[in-house]
């Protein structure tokens, strides 16, 4: 287990009331320092905005473990907020470790966009019409016509949010898979996804883009009228989160399975 007791802390907060008022009782309790100096950073907010804040650490390239703390509404990523013990919550913290989907989308312009994603990359029609995709795995064609609103793939840490409203599968946050979900498959009829090892690049293709467009959305970084899009497992640039023992996100993913 790894020690952060001695780490220099930033505190980042969304801008909701409830996260405003957190950020200034923990400033009055404990030392901080500011975000360029800081070897770990305590969040407050809820899901998206701790999927902000790791979306700007990848965009600075520089990495620290966070610590969460839900002032938001689901709260799914985060702890539980308690002003009281915050550097002895940390120093018995969980360590997770979570590696983003690198998405290389090209539009039909020829120009191409690379962004990260830590819960899904989502294939989205833009009009009325359906989406016709082709979808391949290691460059195979595995799919040759995917007739659907949409098709995403999903992390483990992303598999109990969108890829589970689309009906995907929960995946345990050590299994090295990834989800490879429809939205709205019409056809083929039956096909309801796979799990994939997430060694493997999944490659989609637009058919007939021009008549049929599609966005690639990579957590909530949008491209619009792609042609291609590949997505692969980037571990050069894992995430750490950390979580209280006793609501550690393993824990929480593999009870999703459970909950009505």
């Amino acid at each position: 287990m790894r020690d952060f007791t001695d780490q220099p802390m930033a505190l980042v907060a969304s801008s909701t009331q409830a996260a405003q008022a957190a950020e200034r009782m923990l400033r009055k309790r404990y030392d901080f320092v500011p975000l360029s100096e800081a070897q770990l950073i305590v969040a407050l907010g809820g899901d998206g905005f701790l999927l902000q804040t790791l979306h700007e650490m990848l965009h600075r390239e520089k990495l620290c473990p966070v610590f969460g703390m839900n002032r938001g509404t689901v709260g799914f990523l985060m702890n539980d907020w308690r002003l009281d013990r915050l550097e002895e919550r940390i120093a018995r913290a969980k360590v997770f470790s979570v590696a983003p989907l690198k998405m290389v989308a090209t539009t039909v312009k020829g120009e191409t966009r690379t962004n990260p994603a830590i819960n899904e990359v989502s294939l989205l029609r833009e009009t009325r019409q359906t989406a016709w995709i082709e979808v391949s795995v290691n460059g195979r064609v595995v799919l040759p016509e995917l007739v659907c609103d949409g098709v995403l793939v999903a992390t483990p840490a992303g598999s109990t949010a969108y890829n589970l409203s689309a009906y995907g599968p929960i995946l345990p946050l050590a299994s090295k898979m990834v989800a490879l979900t429809p939205i709205s498959p019409f056809r083929p009829r039956r096909w309801r996804g796979a799990i994939l090892p997430d060694d493997l690049k999944v490659s989609f293709r637009i058919l007939d883009p021009e008549k049929r467009p599609v966005s690639a959305v990579a957590d909530q970084m949008e491209v619009r009228e792609v042609s291609i899009v590949e997505v692969t497992v980037d571990r050069t640039r894992a995430l750490t989160l950390l979580f209280d023992p006793e609501h550690a996100l393993d824990e929480r993913i593999a009870m999703e399975q459970f909950a009505v």
